[in-house]
């Protein structure tokens, strides 16, 4: 049984926990981390997706953040991201390779096979900017169908349209763009 703590607003944990089942059916504020895996080419930035698998309680099929993840019950963020990078790709990052870049919310009442989800959380946002190889990394089949590279820019313009291919949320490329502009790369 997978159990999160229960947060504030600001994402800190308030002593008590929730079931996930629990948290996704009454929509109990919890957290979650972001990876966001970023290189630039030809002048333009852009960020490795991943697409879901079919078997995802939420948004099954669709490009996502590159890696993310709940935060278990007692975890750190930063602890949470580097786990996810290593179960949901392969990668096995260092806690220096993580860049915070700030934290965003997530929070929507929808329906994924049949079932209501109902989510809201607290999402810590980190950067890995380190050489990526997406046909390299081992992914996990029942999170992962497969990685791909975007364009940053033409990724945000799509997000906004609302096209079905991604499910990427707006306010994570949001703070991950801000974080790009405060940082460019040397």
């Amino acid at each position: 049984m997978e159990l999160f703590d229960i947060v504030d607003e600001n994402g800190m944990p308030s002593g008590g926990t929730v079931e996930r089942g629990k948290a996704h059916a009454e929509g109990i504020l919890h957290r979650t981390a972001h990876i966001w895996i970023v290189r630039e080419t030809g002048g333009r930035q852009q960020v490795l997706l991943q697409k879901r698998s079919a078997d995802k309680d939420s948004f099954p099929g669709r490009f996502d953040t590159s890696s993310a993840g709940h935060i278990q019950a007692g975890d750190e963020p930063r602890e949470s991201a580097l786990r996810e990078l290593k179960e949901e790709l392969g990668i096995e990052a260092e806690k220096e390779d993580l860049d915070y870049a700030g934290t965003f919310r997530i929070q929507y009442d929808l329906e994924f096979h049949g079932k209501p989800f109902r989510d809201n959380e607290v999402a810590f946002v980190y950067v890995y900017r380190k050489e990526t190889d997406e046909t390299q990394l081992i992914l996990q089949k029942e999170e992962v169908e497969c990685a791909e590279w975007f364009d940053l820019e033409e990724t945000y313009r799509a997000c906004i349209a609302r096209d079905q291919k991604f499910c990427v949320p707006i306010g994570g490329l949001k703070v991950l763009m801000s974080y790009l502009e405060k940082n460019p790369e040397h």
